[in-house]
């Protein structure tokens, strides 16, 4: 029973989903399981064949699939050869993506290539898809045909090719470049096997055009091949193959049996004069019909173009304006023409036409000796498909591509066209990124009049548009779906003015059918008139009728006026239908246009309705019963209804309407005009002034209250002789007697009329025979008025026209009638009265107006005589004077304040004093005040340069004046007031440029006033939005968007506004869509997208931003159409709470964390949402329904589930909570199987339970385990990603001003000396020496004559030599003394470089003869070996500055911010993100980041976020503040750490931060370090970084001795771990092994962070290693020259092999140089290097020696972590180190001469900044310390003595022999 009751709910809730569904006919579609890649059609059977992502369909043609294959995925590789087996390590299943369907209708094959297998293709039956013909795998790569890449595109066409007379079927196939595809652009592929070839095999070898080096530079991107009159033409946009990467389009052409592809010629396609639109995207070839044709032709730019002529239409995006995308056509004629007029000129004229070079050879170096002139001049003709003696590839220059200049041109993208032909007019339907297809009318000027019918869902149209066989229907691809619509949609027209107004080509009215069809569909089209297409021609219209109207009371024939009416043949029954009557109807025979019918009798025509005189009857003319040829109304009047009009004159009425009435005196009646009834009681049409009427009534003036008696004239009253009369008016309570006076005079007495309503109104009379009560014609109309009405005042009512006779009674105080006040007229009003002053203050300088409100205050302005303010004049402005109500005037000045003896005391307020003629003047009851506004502040002080910011002005007495006399500017740009009173606020205006100063506000009351605030506002840049997501929105809105920029905070108003542009409405305002930003900070505004629920073409939408003031467009900013939601497949949620809902485009604009859904009245949690599924996870427990009913039992009410994207909500469908089996205890069962039967039903419950637990707990895993396999993926690009985007500060403006360089001198200094003993102390970097002044001529001359000695080769040699064979003369010693060699020298450089080359000599000689060459050059322990340092220092300091140096300064940079990304112990100098394993934080430490506000004192108001951890120590957070702030100062220019100090005021007091204070925790012994969680500083928190003017230690500013002693004990301090103490250790000791090699595991587990640092930095590391060790871009002089020096010495010994030459080479240029400034960046940057970035670089720097050896390491798990890291890598990089010195070898040599030229200006550049005479001065030192030796040394050397190299010397020594005091 239970699962019938489940049975009928299921049964009647689908009934009810089905019943609410609107039904109507749909077009046929097809929707398959993946993503459509092509569609193809064959047209003999009009089959379609779909490729898609894994799956081949054939479908029918009306859509019904008729067979399937599965196309994968199959296990593959992009790097593995097909075919792929189990020894393909890297195979994987693999999506396979269809590149290319061809129909051969010949072989009734179908020839299918995918992205599986390197593109190989296959053969299948074009009958049965599922029939597989062909397929081979293992035919290697000249079977690879397509593309393994998704991204690139191919296209082919059939053909065939001749071979030994016989005839080949073969296709043509162009491709762009993928990794690893074959490599030919174009390629002609055989679909057979024929001697060597196979099925597939490229049978033409045409290097042009598949040679390999070419095919990435070009981007070829191939969208369309066809073929026609012999050629194949392939369409594809490419670059030119140079550094620019923008898109051209190009045409290529050849012969189809071209055996080698010599006729390859490609065309430059331009669409629009510019090329704005480059880049192709689809085409279609077709005929234009012949109105497309003549237009083309009109217009010369294409030439004569025929109807029958084949053109290509393309569509272009634009890489200029992604926004738009444009049409274009050009004919094939045109194209031929112009490949013609390009070969022609290559093959005869050089490539010249016109006197400019035309022609190139594409993808070749070939451009002089291209083309030829000894060629005969019809050669193109001659050999039209090319020769291989003929120059080939060829290419049109830019100048001479063929242009269509004015393109059809729409917002969006075109992504798809089709081109069909109807009545001689082309329509071409294009498809749309949106997923539309627009249809436009082609002609002269292109016009899009409709869109194909269907459904749109926002899914791209596919550049596969095809029409069916018949052309009748249109096959349109979208992402997943075909649909196949009729080309047009006239039926559903039904009237012929809708159906023409379309202006669709395909679509008239056929008119003797009554129905809108296409022209063959109409029977007698051919005939004139019969089928109506617009522009040309107007529906049928009734032009006229005779008689053109017709009394209700006649009837006869009528004859109606058709101009366009159709020819009709004698069978055809024409008919006349007037309202429901119908009568046959008889066309004039020789017009063929008149149509004379009957009209219908006087009882069948409609009664005249109220208000009118004449009735319209709807006039339908028939054709054959039922068809309606024309249409249109006829006219019955009515004379006796004629008197509604005017019932006051019923014989005037009858008689002027457009009727011809008459009217009858003697029965006062209104009838047909007839001529048979005359005489003088009737009054004929036209004929008013024979009426009997009253006339002329006097007075015209009557007032209210007074009965004054009106006489009147009488005319044509001959047949109411004797008779009396009545008069009246609605005004009249009841009707007076007319009197009749002389001849035709009447009279009656007047009547007290009342109305007060306004002043004057017109009166009618009306007059009546007394007896009958009839009307006789009155035109008797007077004015009648009230005095009072609008003159309250005497003024006002003596202001009065004279004609009304209104006087001022005083007795009553109203103006009246005069005849209507009893008492004396006074001859003047009483005295002014002022009842209010406007403004009631005013500035001290006056001149505002003053406007003063009263009454008797003068009749017209010359009346006003004075005006007095609180005692000062006030400037009458008589043309604002309102008649005594209203006086303005302009006040002056306030009185000056007297002089302070006086006894009063000065005021300056007082009553407003009027006099007016006559003498009578008023005062006020208020009074006005003279009053000083003052400024004081404005609100904000700082707004965008666009201006719309709202200030406020506060201050004192602001509301001075009014509104009207002010007016307020900053810095003299006008602000607009908004609104005045105690707080004045105004909108500013825009400024041209930023100014850097702060602006003046200004107020100005009236003309005299003017109230300034000095550097009150200052403008600022504009914000800037750089970044919005997301990017898209449904319709319905509410999508949360956040726009990221920078300045918001400046902005008050945030508004995002969307305009929708129709594009079938010109000139219409856009519609527009609004909404508020809904929260804001400097650098986020956060907006709900507002709804849209209008639009259809999404395209047609513009997003706005609007700041304030200022406007930016969001210009990728999309809306998809609102997702469509299926019926739930199933409403019971069952334990595993799993809801699944099916619909289409859920993904478009939505994700799973913003969407919501709800069961009954709970939120469920949306765990994925893909684009045609939600899998929702319901409440566990059934929650409450949201339903208002109140039931008692609603356990199992089904729950209403509603989804919410935005504010979109959707109520999906009723879903229910499975009910719990219940066991039927009711049932009575005998008492021995109850037990039994309890027991199973209890088991197989727990089983169930048990089972569904599982079932639900594995669905939970599985999802867990696909987030936590998501999120790990997410996590490694994330750290790149965030590394990147974060680094992009420091690197994206790198350059040579940014990269803290340091200059020659320092670089030398520190490369030199900074290594020596004294390190920076060292004399030579201080440049201080203790010389008396006294000495120092004579000491500077002793030095330049020791500089002088040292030139000498024989005395430096000997002095070198001398020194190295002292033992205390030690390695330290001699490179301090090959350093000051170095500066001393550095004059003489090629000198220098001399002594080196003889010392290396000698050494060199020494180790081969000790037979140890490995050894040379390994340590720096001789002076030469050190010179040799110094020397690549030198030469390497401009390719370190021009070169290298910038990926190591990003290294460096990327390293010191990934090692600060996380805690660094500032103790144990241990980080968590480091590559040295020794210096790896042990632990897990808990941390966040915080983003400070930094303020720095003393520099201006702007903060500085900086990024730091809350686990940092204060030191450590300095340091990273002074990083940030002072992040464009180089490190020696920054304040110090201890120079600073942090302090951070989270209330109202300041607290200094330090890494010890009284606060630090103890831990035992141990004190830990502040940190800034220990501070509890927040995210966001606001610090003050100050400088310290004095450096002290923290503990000199404690109070107490105690507290100082407290601090002092520093040395016990640790920072995140605490090391172990004594009493740690013991208790360790107790532990067991087990516990010891836990934490040892443990502390093992964090060494993979050293691979996620690695593989962060990785592509810095590369970036550096490549730099100093890539020889194909720049390699120093110095580097070859001295290289060429080792290879020619090599060759000079025997036992110097390749390895040692290798060693050497190693020795003096990576090991020497390089390795020394990868470990010491600060050698050459002007930074700091921490120890925890210095162990990390230690790292890479072993890397790179590793890489620089020969000798293999072999790798253990015993092996260094360091070694280990870079294990894979190191292979790659000694292959970088090998070709490396390669190239080299390979280069061009370095002449001693060019090495000398390049030293000397080395030379002359640096040696004046360098501390020569310091040099020489340490230099002397060592000559004075072994003075006898060397004097010795000379002694014994012939060649010294020859030169007095010892009596030189001496005379030096004896200058400088002051040992005490100079020496």
């Amino acid at each position: 029973m239970m699962e019938q009751r489940w049975a009928w709910l299921f049964f009647l809730d689908a009934l009810a989903t089905i019943c609410l569904i609107p039904t109507h006919s749909k077009n046929p579609e097809f929707s398959s399981a993946s993503l459509i890649n092509n569609v193809v059609s064959d047209p003999h059977t009009g089959r379609l064949y779909v490729g898609a992502v894994n799956f081949l369909y054939q479908l029918n043609p009306d859509l019904v699939e008729e067979s399937q294959t599965e196309m994968g995925p199959k296990r593959d590789n992009r790097q593995c050869t097909p075919p792929v087996t189990d020894a393909c390590e890297e195979a994987v299943d693999t999506d396979n993506h269809n590149k290319l369907l061809l129909v051969h209708r010949a072989k009734d094959v179908l020839v299918v290539c995918g992205s599986v297998f390197r593109g190989i293709c296959s053969l299948r039956n074009l009958s049965n898809v599922e029939q597989l013909l062909y397929f081979s795998d293992t035919k290697g790569e000249k079977s690879y045909v397509a593309s393994a890449e998704e991204s690139v595109s191919v296209v082919g066409v059939t053909s065939y090719f001749t071979k030994d007379r016989d005839n080949f079927t073969v296709f043509l196939v162009g491709k762009g470049y993928g990794s690893h595809d074959s490599t030919k652009l174009i390629s002609t592929r055989i679909l057979q096997d024929y001697g060597d070839w196979v099925v597939f095999d490229s049978i033409i070898e045409a290097s042009a055009v598949q040679a390999n080096p070419f095919v990435l530079r070009y981007l070829h991107d191939f969208r369309f091949a066809f073929k026609d009159g012999g050629f194949v033409y392939f369409l594809f946009s490419r670059t030119l193959g140079v550094q620019d990467t923008k898109n051209f389009t190009f045409i290529s052409r050849m012969c189809e049996d071209d055996q080698g592809y010599y006729s390859y010629t490609e065309l430059q396609l331009n669409c629009s004069a510019s090329n704005k639109y480059n880049k192709v995207q689809a085409a279609y070839v077709a005929t234009p019909g012949e109105v497309l044709a003549q237009s083309m032709t009109r217009s010369t730019q294409y030439g004569p173009v025929s109807a029958s002529d084949k053109v290509l239409f393309v569509t272009f995006t634009s890489d200029e304006d992604p926004s738009t995308s444009a049409m274009c056509m050009y004919p094939l004629r045109s194209i031929n023409k112009k490949l013609v007029e390009i070969i022609g000129a290559c093959y005869s004229k050089n490539g010249i036409i016109n006197e400019k070079s035309a022609v190139y050879s594409p993808y070749s170096s070939k451009y002089d000796e291209l083309c030829s002139s000894n060629n005969q001049n019809n050669m193109a003709e001659k050999y039209m498909c090319g020769a291989e003696f003929l120059p080939s590839p060829l290419a049109s220059k830019a100048e001479f591509a063929l242009k269509d200049e004015t393109p059809l041109i729409r917002k969006g993208h075109m992504t798809a066209v089709a081109v069909a032909v109807e009545m001689g007019h082309a329509v071409a339907f294009l498809g749309t990124a949106s997923g539309e297809v627009l249809k436009v009318h082609l002609s002269a000027n292109p016009e899009v009049y409709g869109r194909v019918s269907g459904e749109v869902n926002g899914d791209k149209v596919n550049k596969n548009l095809l029409f069916d066989s018949s052309q009748q229907h249109l096959y349109i691809t979208r992402e997943k779906k075909i649909t196949k619509v009729p080309v047009q949609a006239c039926h559903l027209k039904t009237d012929c003015q809708s159906c023409v107004s379309m202006k669709d080509p395909y679509c008239g009215w056929c008119v003797l059918e009554g129905k809108c069809t296409r022209k063959q569909e109409c029977n007698r089209s051919m005939e004139e008139n019969t089928w109506l297409w617009s522009p040309n021609q107007q529906c049928v219209k009734i032009q006229a009728y005779d008689p053109p109207n017709l009394s209700c009371k006649k009837t006869q024939m009528v004859d109606i006026t058709i101009p366009t009416l159709p020819r009709l043949r004698q069978s055809d029954k024409l008919q006349c239908k007037f309202g429901t009557k119908t009568y046959d109807a008889v066309i004039d025979i020789h017009s063929q246009t008149q149509v004379t019918c009957s009209l219908p009798q006087p009882g069948d025509i409609p009664t005249t309705q109220d208000e009118q005189d004449y009735v319209s009857v709807q006039v339908n003319v028939l054709v054959n019963d039922r068809i309606v040829v024309a249409s249109g109304e006829y006219h019955f009047y009515n004379c006796a209804a004629t008197i509604r009009k005017n019932q006051n004159s019923p014989c005037i009425a009858c008689v002027t309407s457009k009727w011809g009435c008459q009217w009858n005196t003697q029965d006062r009646s209104c009838s047909d005009s007839d001529a048979a009834v005359s005489g003088g009681h009737v009054v004929i049409p036209q004929k008013p002034d024979s009426c009997p009427q009253f006339e002329s009534p006097e007075p015209l003036l009557i007032p209210v209250g007074f009965e004054i008696p009106i006489s009147f004239q009488g005319r044509n009253l001959d047949n109411y002789m004797g008779q009396r009369f009545t008069i009246g008016t609605e005004l009249m309570k009841f009707s007076k007697t007319v009197i009749q006076e002389q001849g035709s005079k009447f009279k009656f007495t007047g009547y007290e009329f009342s109305y007060d309503k306004q002043q004057e109104v017109n009166v009618s009379f009306h007059i009546k025979d007394r007896d009958t009560e009839r009307k006789i014609d009155s035109t008797l109309t007077v004015v009648l008025y009230n005095c009072s009405v609008g003159r309250e005042d005497c003024s006002l009512c003596k202001h009065a026209d004279a004609k009304y006779q209104c006087v001022w009674c005083a007795a009553t105080r109203t103006c009246v009638y005069r005849e209507l006040c009893q008492s004396p007229q006074t001859a003047q009003c009483p005295n002014p009265e002022i009842t209010d002053i406007i403004p009631r203050y005013g500035p001290l300088n006056g001149r505002i107006s003053v406007t003063i409100k009263g009454s008797n205050m003068g009749i017209k302005k010359e009346d006003i005589k004075t005006i007095t303010v609180a005692g000062v004049n006030c400037d009458h402005q008589g043309d604002r004077y309102s008649v005594s109500t209203s006086v303005v005037c302009e006040i002056g000045p306030a009185r000056p304040v007297p002089p302070s003896d006086l006894p009063f005391e000065p005021t300056n307020s007082g009553a407003v004093e009027i006099e007016v003629e006559g003498g009578r003047k008023g005062k006020s009851q208020v009074n006005f005040t003279y009053r000083d506004p003052r400024l004081i502040s404005v609100e904000p002080s700082r707004g965008p340069a666009a201006g719309g910011t709202v200030i406020t002005i506060k201050g004192e007495k602001l509301d001075t004046a009014t509104k009207d006399d002010v007016s307020v500017s900053v810095g003299g740009v006008p602000c607009e007031v908004l609104s005045f009173g105690e707080q004045i606020t105004c909108k500013t205006g825009k400024v041209p440029k930023v100014p850097t100063e702060s602006f003046t506000v200004t107020v100005r009351y009236g003309r005299n006033t003017t109230k300034n605030l000095p550097d009150q506002f200052q403008y600022s840049e504009n914000p800037k939005i750089s970044e919005f997501s997301p990017k898209e929105s449904f319709e319905c809105g509410g999508r949360k968007i956040e726009v990221m920029g920078n300045g918001f905070d400046l902005i008050q108003r945030a508004v995002m506004k969307v305009l929708l542009f129709d594009d079938f409405l010109q000139n219409t305002s856009p519609a527009e869509f609004i909404t508020e930003a809904k929260s804001k900070n400097d650098t986020v505004l956060e907006f709900h997208s507002p709804p849209v629920n209008c639009c259809k073409d999404s395209q047609s939408l513009k997003t706005l931003l609007y700041l304030d003031n200022l406007e930016e467009e969001l210009k990728d900013f999309v809306y998809h159409l609102n997702p469509i939601f299926d019926p739930l497949k199933k409403s019971v949620i069952t334990d595993s709470s799993v809801i699944i809902v099916n619909g289409r485009g859920f993904s478009k604009a939505m994700t799973a964390k913003e969407a919501e859904a709800f069961v009954g009245d709970a939120s469920c949690h949306v765990n994925i949402l893909q684009d045609d599924k939600l899998i929702l996870e319901a409440p566990s427990s059934q929650p409450k329904s949201t339903s208002k009913r109140q039931r008692r039992d609603t356990a199992n009410d089904p729950l209403e589930l509603v989804v919410k994207f935005g504010y979109g909500t959707w109520k999906v469908g009723l879903v229910q909570y499975a009910r719990k089996d219940d066991i039927p205890l009711a049932i009575i069962i005998p008492a021995v199987i109850v037990p039994m039967l309890l027991f199973i039903a209890i088991s197989v419950y727990c089983y169930r339970r048990k089972s569904q637990q599982a079932e639900r707990e594995y669905e939970k895993v599985k999802h867990q385990l696909e987030n936590l396999e998501e999120s790990v993926r997410d996590r490694c690009k994330k750290e790149f990603t965030d590394l990147m985007i974060e680094m992009e500060d420091h690197t994206s403006d790198v350059s040579e001003a940014r990269i803290p360089f340091l200059d020659y001198k320092t670089y030398t200094d520190r490369n030199f000396f900074l290594p020596s003993k004294d390190g920076a102390n060292d004399a030579m970097i201080t440049r201080k020496l203790q010389i008396p002044e006294a000495r120092r001529v004579i000491v500077a001359n002793a030095l330049n004559q020791f500089s002088n000695l040292l030139n000498s080769k024989t005395f430096l040699i000997n002095f070198i030599r001398t020194l190295e064979s002292r033992p205390d003369f030690n390695a330290r010693a001699r490179g301090y003394f090959a350093s000051l060699l170095t500066v001393a020298l550095h004059g003489k450089l090629e000198y220098y470089t001399d002594i080196m080359r003889t010392l290396l000599l000698e050494l060199m000689d020494e180790h081969v003869q000790n037979k140890n060459p490995k050894l040379m050059l390994r340590r720096s322990e001789t002076v030469v070996e050190r010179m040799l340092c110094n020397w690549m220092s030198i030469c390497l300091y401009q390719f370190l500055r021009d070169t290298a140096g910038e990926p190591l300064y990003k290294l460096f940079k990327a390293l010191k911010h990934q090692v600060e990304k996380g805690p660094v112990d500032a103790k144990m100098k241990k980080a968590k993100y480091t590559l040295n394993d020794t210096g790896l934080l042990g632990d897990d430490v808990e941390y966040s980041v915080l983003t400070l506000q930094v303020l720095v004192h003393g520099e201006g108001p702007d903060v500085t976020p900086v990024k730091v951890l809350n686990c940092d120590t204060i030191t450590q957070v300095k340091e990273k503040i002074i990083d940030q702030v002072y992040r464009n100062l180089p490190y020696s220019q920054r304040p110090k750490v201890e120079s600073v100090a942090l302090e951070w005021r989270p209330g109202s007091t300041g607290q200094i931060l330090s890494d010890l204070d009284l606060t630090s925790q103890k831990e035992g012994r141990w004190k830990r370090l502040n940190t800034l969680a220990h501070y509890n500083v927040r995210d966001n928190a606001t610090l003050v970084l100050s400088r310290v003017l004095h450096t002290q230690s923290f503990h000199q500013h404690q109070d107490s001795y105690e507290e100082k002693n407290a601090l002092l004990e520093d040395d016990n301090t640790f920072h995140l771990v605490r090391p172990t103490d004594d009493i740690d250790e013991v208790k360790s000791k107790r532990g067991s092994m087990k516990d010891k090699a836990m934490t040892k595991a443990i502390t093992e587990i964090y060494l993979t962070r050293l691979l996620s640092v690695k593989g962060t930095l990785q592509q810095f590391v590369d970036d550096f290693f490549r730099s100093v060790l890539c020889s194909g871009s720049v390699v120093p002089p110095a580097v070859k020259y001295f290289f060429d020096f080792l290879d020619e010495q090599a060759l000079r010994h025997d036992n110097v092999d390749e390895e040692t030459l290798h060693i050497w080479k190693t020795n003096s240029l990576p090991l020497r140089y390089w390795v020394n400034i990868l470990r010491n960046p600060h050698f050459i940057f002007d930074v700091h290097v921490t120890e925890v970035v210095d162990a990390s670089l230690h790292v890479i720097s072993q890397t790179f020696m590793d890489a620089c050896t020969k000798t293999e390491h072999k790798l253990s798990r015993e092996s260094p972590s360091n070694k280990l890291l870079y294990a894979k890598e190191i292979s790659t990089y000694k292959k970088m180190v090998d070709d490396y010195y390669k190239g080299i070898r390979q280069m061009v040599p370095v002449s001693d001469q060019d090495m000398n030229t390049h030293l000397a200006e080395v030379s002359r550049q640096h040696t004046d900044k360098l501390n020569t005479q310091v040099a020489l001065h340490q230099l002397y030192q060592y000559a004075s310390k072994y003075y006898d030796v060397i004097i010795q040394s000379l002694d014994e050397d012939p060649a010294a003595q020859n030169k007095q190299l010892t009596l030189r010397l001496q005379q030096i020594a004896a200058a400088l022999e002051n040992k005490v005091t100079d020496l």
